[in-house]
């Protein structure tokens, strides 16, 4: 038996905002589809034939690897949430130490920093600023 879409209407808002990862996106996308996906299997047992039921084995297969893409994006979110923790902890570190970029053409000591979602970028005590990353040297 086919099934038309359901109506049903969405709002989205546009936020600029830098701190909402990519995950987080992702689970709210995510979140839209598991609705809709609840809306069409209500809408197909509302509306199915009741002398050929649908197949519950299928049913049970379409809700767990929708649940299985749900915890997915779960778990994504919480080790997106590690690694902001182990950034914050390695820009904390940085801060009063000598850092030297890979081609020694700036250095200086860390004055402060910034923590970017690819990134860090540091301040330096002569007013230059120094994405730490791969071959700069901290001391």
């Amino acid at each position: 038996m086919a099934v038309d879409g359901v109506n049903g209407t969405t709002s989205t808002t546009n936020t600029n905002t830098t701190n909402q990862s990519d995950s987080s996106k992702a689970a709210s996308k995510a979140t839209l589809n598991y609705d809709s996906f609840l809306k069409l299997l209500v809408a197909q047992l509302k509306n199915q034939d009741p002398t050929q039921p649908m197949d519950s084995a299928q049913q049970m297969a379409q809700l767990a690897s929708f649940s299985q893409v749900e915890q997915t994006i779960k778990t994504n979110s919480n080790l997106e949430n590690l690694l902001q923790r182990t950034s914050l902890s390695e820009a904390n570190a940085a801060i009063g130490k000598t850092v030297t970029s890979d081609d020694g053409k700036i250095t200086g000591v860390v004055k402060e920093v910034t923590l970017y979602s690819d990134g860090i970028i540091a301040l330096l005590d002569n007013g230059k600023k120094l994405p730490i990353g791969p071959g700069v040297t901290l001391k």
